[in-house]
């Protein structure tokens, strides 16, 4: 085989086995994730890339990056969250950052609840809500306050995200045994139905969680559906992925769908500072929007 034959091909071919993501192809990739995902891929990002998407480019046959770049120029929306999917990481839990939900269920939703009865609603808005953990967390608290006030109010959560994985995964409701360790025992046996045969080990959540979470996909980026207004809005661990023009362009948009005093949450390593004029900060991590 003659050298530049052999550098060709050592070229083509990563250190995992497969195809190598070369400098045209990841600029290209870098392009389309900030373009249609706001997340700005830097430099050391390359290998975490090539490796996670090695497993699309299997999925999908194709033999390079060349053929996976060419099918997002033809089709942008088929495969965007797959990639979304690809090149995130989707850590989540069941009552992650409790101090959140002592918050709503010591202050907000029993305030909620009372100045509602009067035929208002409620909603909450779970954005990036992964395979569904938060989503289920916060109907458990809003289901158990609904229950304690005996309150009649039209009460819903609405939990989104871009990864289809991450949906189907939060519609199907169910759950590791091992995977449960937020979850009081008394919450376990109240709001979950063990597996048994193939699905011992698991647990699903229970149809009144079901009942009050819708879960659809949505873009951060692109336009919202939804009119609100809000009481809450939880966006935890999603903003750490945008740089700061598209991180003060989604807290305006926020700011737009809650209502005067409505609470916007973020995750621990999270911050608005110097964002938005439209917060003021109230918690930990806990803000809530100006009045007009």
């Amino acid at each position: 085989m003659a050298t530049t034959a052999v550098s060709d091909f050592n070229a083509a071919v990563s250190s995992s086995g497969g195809p190598s993501l070369g400098d045209a192809e990841f600029q290209f990739l870098r392009d389309f994730v900030y373009r249609h995902c706001g997340i700005a891929l830097s430099e050391q990002k390359r290998q975490l890339v090539q490796g996670r998407l090695l497993r699309r480019l299997r999925a999908l046959g194709l033999k390079d990056f060349g053929g996976y770049c060419q099918l997002l120029r033809q089709d942008p929306d088929a495969e965007l969250g797959e990639l979304a999917s690809a090149i995130s990481t989707n850590v989540t839990s069941f009552f992650r950052e409790m101090h959140h939900y002592d918050l709503l269920v010591d202050e907000l939703l029993p305030r909620w609840l009372d100045e509602k009865k009067n035929g208002g609603r409620v909603r909450i808005w779970s954005a990036g809500c992964a395979t569904g953990e938060e989503p289920y967390a916060l109907a458990m608290v809003l289901a158990e306050a609904l229950e304690r006030t005996g309150s009649k109010v039209d009460a819903r959560i609405l939990a989104t995200d871009l990864s289809p994985q991450a949906l189907e995964h939060a519609r199907a409701g169910m759950y590791a045994l091992d995977r449960m360790g937020g979850i009081s025992d008394e919450r376990r046996r109240r709001w979950f139905l063990r597996g048994e045969g193939r699905y011992e080990g698991y647990a699903c959540v229970h149809p009144r969680l079901r009942e009050l979470v819708t879960i659809q996909p949505l873009n951060l980026l692109h336009d919202w559906p939804m009119r609100g207004p809000f009481e809450a809005i939880f966006c935890r661990n999603v903003v750490i992925y945008f740089d700061k023009p598209t991180k003060q362009r989604l807290f305006g948009r926020y700011a737009g769908l809650l209502e005067a005093g409505g609470y916007l949450f973020l995750g621990h390593s999270e911050s608005m500072h110097g964002l938005s004029d439209e917060f003021d900060l109230v918690g930990r991590t806990v803000y809530r929007r100006r009045a007009v």
